[in-house]
Formats: C-alpha cells, sequence, structure tokens
C-alpha cells in the first residue's frame, strides 16, 4: 500500500476505546481530518456501521466499529468538534450513520462532491473518478461491495478503507485552493446547509411520502399515499427492516390509486403476494387507507403537474 511520505498506518484496525480515544486526541490538534464509513444496509432500515476510516496529515486510522465493547463516543466528539473540518465525499449517508447513532451531525463539514460541483467537475461525480481527474492515480475498487461484517478485516480490505481517505487529504486541499483561487468558497458554505440540517436525517413517518416518486393525480390518492407511506415508515422502523421488505413503492402507489377498504378489496389487488390479505398486515393497511380518505382533503399538500415528458404524471409541493 502506497502513502505519502511522513504518513503512518498500522496495519491493523482500531478495536478498544482507550487506543480509539487517544488516537482521536490527536487528530483534533490538526485542521482538519479526511472521513469515510463502510456500513451495511441491505437488511436493515438503519445503516449498520461496520468499520470509520480517517486521517490526517500524518496518519491513517481505520477503526472497527463492530468491534466487541468499543465505544465510539472519541469517534463522535472529533465529529462535533468545531476546531477540526471534517472532510467527506458524498456526505450525506455518512452523516446520517452518526446522526442515528450519536444524534449529532459532523461540524463543520466540506463535502468534495459538492465542492466539485461548485467547481464545474459535475452534479454528482464519483469519488474515484475525482481522485483520478486530480492525482492522476487510479482507486481500487474492488472492495466496494466486499462484507464489512466479517472478521477479522483482511489486508486487502483495510488497504481499501485507508487509501480512501489519504487520497481525499489530497483531493480536499486541491478543491480548498482551487475554490479559494476562483472566489467560490462561499458557494460550497451555502451547500452545506441542507447537509448539516437535522431535519434532512429525521426519518419523521408522517413526510415518507415525499421520498416516493410515484403517479399522483386527485387528492383522495394522495390522501392514501401520506398515510400507507406512513404506516410502512413506522413498520419498517420497528422492525428495523427495508422498507421494501415492508411495502415496495409500487405497492403503495397502487393503494393509493385502487383505495381498498375492506379485506376483500385488498385481495384484489395484483401487486399484492397472493393470501397477503390474510397477513396480519392487511388490516393494518386497510386501516391506513381508510385513514387517508377520511382526513381533511383542504389540509393536503398541492398537485402540481409536470410536463407530459416528465418520468411522473404529477408531483407534490408542500404549501
Amino acid at each position: 500500500m502506497m502513502l505519502d511520505s511522513g504518513t503512518k498506518f498500522a496495519m491493523q484496525p482500531i478495536t478498544t476505546t482507550s487506543e480509539l480515544a487517544a488516537t482521536c486526541r490527536r487528530m483534533a490538534a490538526h485542521p482538519f481530518v479526511t472521513v469515510d464509513t463502510e456500513f451495511l444496509r441491505e437488511t436493515t432500515y438503519y445503516p449498520l456501521l461496520c468499520v470509520a476510516q480517517m486521517a490526517t496529515a500524518e496518519e491513517a486510522v481505520v477503526v472497527d466499529a463492530l468491534a466487541p465493547g468499543i465505544d465510539l463516543s472519541p469517534f463522535f466528539s472529533l465529529m462535533a468538534d468545531e476546531k477540526v473540518m471534517k472532510v467527506f465525499h458524498a456526505a450525506r449517508q455518512d452523516i446520517e450513520i452518526v446522526w442515528h447513532r450519536a444524534e449529532l451531525i459532523p461540524h463543520p463539514i466540506f463535502d468534495t462532491q459538492v465542492a466539485a460541483m461548485v467547481l464545474g467537475y459535475g452534479d454528482s461525480i464519483s469519488y474515484d473518478q475525482l481522485v483520478q481527474r486530480i492525482t492522476g492515480d487510479s482507486l481500487d475498487k474492488s472492495h466496494r461491495f466486499t462484507d464489512w461484517t466479517r472478521r477479522p478485516l483482511s489486508e486487502a480490505q483495510l488497504s481499501y478503507a485507508v487509501s480512501d481517505v489519504t487520497h481525499l487529504r489530497d483531493v480536499y486541499l486541491a478543491l480548498l485552493d482551487d475554490l479559494g483561487r476562483r472566489g467560490r468558497a462561499d458557494w460550497v458554505q451555502e451547500e452545506m446547509q441542507v447537509l448539516t440540517s437535522a431535519d434532512t436525517y429525521r426519518m419523521d413517518p408522517e413526510n415518507a411520502w415525499q421520498r416516493l416518486k410515484t403517479r399522483v393525480r386527485k387528492p383522495k390518492e394522495l390522501a392514501v399515499l401520506i398515510e400507507v407511506a406512513a404506516w410502512r415508515e413506522r413498520e419498517a422502523q420497528s422492525r428495523d427492516v427495508p422498507r421494501s421488505r415492508v411495502l415496495k413503492d409500487e405497492v403503495i402507489a397502487d393503494l393509493a390509486v385502487q383505495a381498498p377498504t375492506t379485506i376483500e378489496r385488498l385481495k384484489h389487488l395484483r401487486s399484492l403476494p397472493k393470501g397477503f390479505e390474510r397477513s396480519r398486515w392487511g388490516e393494518a393497511i386497510v386501516a391506513a387507507v381508510t385513514r387517508g380518505l377520511e382526513r381533511d382533503m383542504k389540509t393536503l399538500p398541492h398537485l402540481s403537474r409536470l410536463p407530459p415528458s416528465a418520468n411522473a404524471t404529477a408531483v407534490v409541493e408542500l404549501l
């Protein structure tokens, strides 16, 4: 593994709270720290943090977040340290993990994907593309979809993890310099407001419908959509399973249009698996549909038509 001259990296992950605390104290003395996380969420509602990697100008570390007995409080304290800039690429999912585990938003932060957009690299350039364009290096992404829950972590996994945050230092410094020369540093800070707002990460079931990309033409359809989406969100949260394990988006869309208010009517929905109406969820879905139909339609968000060429026939706008 190639690291910058002077960078220290022990080919062993941090597995104890005391070692993590000492590392975070050292890193807190630096003006910035680059951060990345590896997580799984294919089988859960909430992302499962497996690994966190960090780097300063002097060292790079990999933290085993699944190590028995480890307390990640020192890591979260560093994320909240106002004296240290936290540098991410495409920060939203990383921040979501910190918010879920510690109910805090890392601050201050710098998102290299946002900075790259401001500088004209494209709306959502990938990390490996950005590294290649700025440093000329090609990253090995073969471990992007590796199983980060398996232990022990392999040397290849550790190399992959630390490479992300060491390259991120060079990308950050280059973008920061370019922003300064072009007078666009304030533009990035404006874009950071959404990423650093707790409202971005609060998973309020009543707002779950806003995540859906579906066809909504009538107020009653919207009312049912809101109630069924809220029910699915609460169910997914309580069971810690992906939303799609409860109901797929297309089923919610079908329920909004068909609005079945009895088990018998629910039975005839083609989008539902055969026999679904007899499950414990059948009555709950009918109840959610009924709540939607009983809502005061005057309190609903307005429907706004999209052009015929758009993917959906209508979108919803908040009042």
